[in-house]
């Protein structure tokens, strides 16, 4: 399975979301890579630390070996780095990805992350993806690679508006380029359930039949603090109810699976 987490709205989770499900899968005993997309890194730092720019592989050295001519063919497992925890691996992001971009596009390296998840699948049970906060390149690659998208939600009203246009840019893919995607779902992240504004929206949200997932994620101190540990949420604090809100997820995407 090859899920992407997608939004073009920055601090909406995509990388907790991405991490958190990752290592829940990861912790079930399934091989899990995680690929961050992303130049900001935030996937990476979550789950290697501090450091986590300063590694040689990434997916940025990547999509660059595919550049260029007398290129070899590379292994993409090789530029996949070994988190702290067992069975979960990530393919680094890079700050070099913004400038990389323009010459990925300008060779029309669109279907190269494609390539390296279809590699990457005959050698782990699972990938998701991580994307930057725009539609562009790196996430438009990230769509055509992936069987399956999740939309991360915060509740916001401008948030909402962004919506429809997301869920078309998905379905335009899905008809020109990909169409084997498919929309899991939107997963409503950082909830506060005494708050009338996030209520609402979601009301209204499920009455236009919007494909809503379950169990939506708590907003939550511990989150933050899972980040400033570089722990998902799993390891951190396995018995917390954000953590088992996750893990529930985690079980219901699966079985939709099966």
């Amino acid at each position: 399975m090859k899920r992407v987490v997608f939004n073009q709205k920055g601090g909406v989770g995509k990388s907790t979301i991405v991490c958190n499900l990752a290592a829940i899968n990861a912790d079930s005993g399934r091989s899990t890579v995680v690929i961050d997309m992303d130049p900001q890194g935030n996937s990476s730092q979550y789950l290697l630390g501090p450091d986590w720019d300063q590694r040689e592989a990434n997916v940025a050295r990547y999509l660059e070996s595919t550049l260029g001519p007398g290129r070899r063919k590379v292994d993409p497992a090789e530029f996949c780095v070994e988190t702290p925890f067992p069975d979960l691996w990530v393919m680094p992001g890079s700050p070099d990805l913004a400038e990389l971009r323009i010459k990925l596009e300008q060779k029309h390296k669109i279907f190269k992350l494609r390539d390296a998840l279809n590699a990457l699948s005959e050698e782990v049970d699972d990938i998701y993806v991580d994307t930057p906060p725009a539609y562009d390149f790196f996430s438009l690659s990230a769509l055509i690679a992936c069987d399956r998208v999740l939309i991360p939600f915060d509740c916001d009203e401008f948030s909402r508006k962004a919506l429809y246009t997301l869920m078309d840019n998905v379905d335009e893919v899905q008809a020109d380029h990909n169409e084997d995607l498919r929309l899991e779902g939107i997963v409503v992240n950082q909830f506060q359930a005494q708050s009338n504004l996030p209520a609402r929206i979601v009301a209204e949200m499920k009455k236009e039949k919007l494909p809503m997932l379950t169990p939506m994620i708590s907003s939550s101190v511990v989150v933050k603090e899972s980040h400033e540990a570089n722990q998902p949420l799993i390891y951190f604090r396995r018995s917390h109810k954000v953590t088992q809100q996750f893990v529930e997820l985690h079980k219901k995407l699966r079985r939709r699976r099966v």
